[in-house]
């Protein structure tokens, strides 16, 4: 089951990549609760598409996921931790970031989905 979710999260990553909102919405529960550098919030499927859609002109680019933990807390239940490194390319700019997320999955009408996804920027050293 472990490996399961880690290929679900590629698959999520491959879904930003490829700006495919149908996979990205589809692999998210909602309100979906997202923490990172611009805090804390609970998100519902309308503000989910426009923050998603917001991004249209950013190009992501999945470097290298590394350092992946999961686990099975109940058959319904997973949490995902792992480092990644991104590529983001906007109009101006490239920039790599690394990144260690966590996730945590559910099991809803036999789907798996992410109901919280935390991201905390690592400096580049």
């Amino acid at each position: 089951m472990e490996t399961q979710i880690i290929e679900l999260e590629k698959k999520y990553w491959q879904g930003m990549e490829n700006h495919d909102y149908e996979t990205v919405k589809n692999l998210t529960h909602f309100p979906c609760i997202i923490a990172g550098k611009t805090g804390l919030q609970s998100v519902d499927e309308a503000t989910f598409k426009k923050m998603f859609e917001s991004t249209d002109g950013n190009k992501i680019k999945v470097l290298t996921i590394s350092d992946v933990e999961t686990q099975l807390l109940t058959e319904n239940t997973a949490v995902a931790a792992y480092q990644i490194e991104l590529e983001m390319a906007d109009n101006k700019q490239n920039t790599s970031m690394k990144c260690v997320c966590t996730s945590t999955w559910i099991k809803e009408n036999n789907n798996w989905v992410c109901a919280l996804h935390t991201e905390t920027e690592l400096s580049l050293q």
